[in-house]
């Protein structure tokens, strides 16, 4: 009995002894996965490309003041000198040119606008009525936007005043000698020896 507990001895010592001697020996570690390992990135870091688009840069303004007219004032009081010459008659309209011109010594300016028109000796008191174009003459159609004109020592300016020889009933209108004209925006007025023959009045703007 006490050699077989021996040899039982022995053996489970053996048997330990060996299990010993494979837990102790060196450990391989399993191959890693190439698939699983971080690879380096091969993007590029993303730069901001420039825009494009140039800044947009102020434009110059459309509108710019005529050389003509560039620097100088309307017309005042003893800038202007007013004549008129009588229009030749055409089927019972009658017509006045008037003409602006700069007085002497004068500096250039403007004129724009309706002349004021009243009737002088002859007949009732009539007040011209401003429109763009008539019979005799005034702005051209589909422009009723007086100009602006530039009065020079070579470079008058004109207006037509116009009427009508026969009233309604078909009698003859009395005949003027003279008008009262006022350039335009001004209240010097001048007195126009002429003559026209009209029952009413109608005045064009200034032209040049």
């Amino acid at each position: 009995m006490r050699f077989h507990s021996g040899i039982l001895t022995g053996t489970v010592v053996a048997v330990a002894l060996g299990a010993a001697g494979c837990s102790t020996g060196p450990t391989t570690s399993p191959p890693v996965a190439l698939s699983s390992m971080a690879a380096p990135s091969e993007t590029a870091p993303i730069v901001p490309a420039p825009s494009a688009t140039a800044p947009a840069l102020p434009t110059p303004s459309a509108t710019t003041p005529s050389a003509t007219t560039a620097g100088l004032g309307a017309c005042g009081a003893g800038q202007v000198e007013v004549s008129g010459k009588v229009m030749s008659p055409a089927t019972g309209h009658r017509g006045v040119e008037l003409v602006f011109t700069l007085a002497a010594g004068a500096s250039p300016c403007t004129l724009a606008g309706y002349p004021g028109v009243d009737s002088g000796a002859g007949g009732p008191l009539l007040h011209a009525d401003r429109t763009p174009r008539g019979f005799m003459g005034g702005l051209p159609q589909g422009s009723d936007d007086p100009p602006t004109v530039t009065l020079r020592p070579d470079h008058p300016a004109t207006a037509i005043v116009e009427g009508t020889a026969f009233d309604a009933a078909g009698s003859g209108c009395p005949l003027y000698t003279n008008l009262s004209v006022t350039p335009p925006n001004s209240t010097d007025t001048h007195t126009v020896t002429v003559t026209i023959d009209s029952c009413a009045l109608h005045v064009h703007p200034v032209t040049g």
